[in-house]
């Protein structure tokens, strides 16, 4: 069960979002969805779930559309970090395969896994949009491009060491 404090979070993050003037219906639904993720780490319990849908006045139908449509969202607990892959055609030419086994190898999990000490959560995505830099990765917001397995590794071992520190 949710600690009760987040929830009050969750129902003061929703009604700051409401107030953006600039923001349209469906706009004020999703960026509730991705402040309330931000406060659980990468995911929207069910609770929270409810509350935006109560919240905002819409169906809990239409806020679990919105979160299993777009693939930055998630109802289940991801790791601190998320590893999108692009497996668009432009990556998997420059060498996009072997990118794809060295985080397996690296992370010790497929797609849609986890890792045990809950750092990294690696999926695949279509093209991120940086086609003239494949091979190409993100992780949470940042960009790598140009990738070799040995750049994989080094840029891995260093969101470790920010996952240990607490970053």
């Amino acid at each position: 069960m949710v600690v009760d404090q987040t929830l009050e979070k969750v129902k003061d993050i929703i009604e700051a979002v409401k107030k953006e003037q600039s923001l349209e219906e469906g706009d004020i639904l999703i960026n509730c969805l991705h402040k309330v993720q931000d406060v659980y780490q990468n995911f929207v319990p069910s609770e929270a779930a409810e509350i935006v849908a109560e919240s905002l006045n819409v169906p809990l139908s239409k806020v679990y559309e919105v979160l299993t449509f777009y693939t930055m969202f998630s109802t289940k607990t991801r790791g601190t970090f998320i590893i999108r892959v692009c497996n668009s055609l432009p990556c998997h030419v420059t060498g996009g395969a072997k990118i794809i086994e060295t985080l397996f190898e690296e992370l010790k999990v497929g797609f849609g896994g986890t890792t045990e000490d809950g750092l990294f959560t690696l999926e695949k995505t279509g093209c991120l949009g940086l086609c003239g830099v494949g091979p190409v990765i993100m992780i949470n917001d940042q960009f790598y491009g140009n990738l070799t397995p040995e750049r994989v590794v080094e840029i891995i071992a260093g969101y470790r060491k920010k996952g240990r520190a607490g970053t």
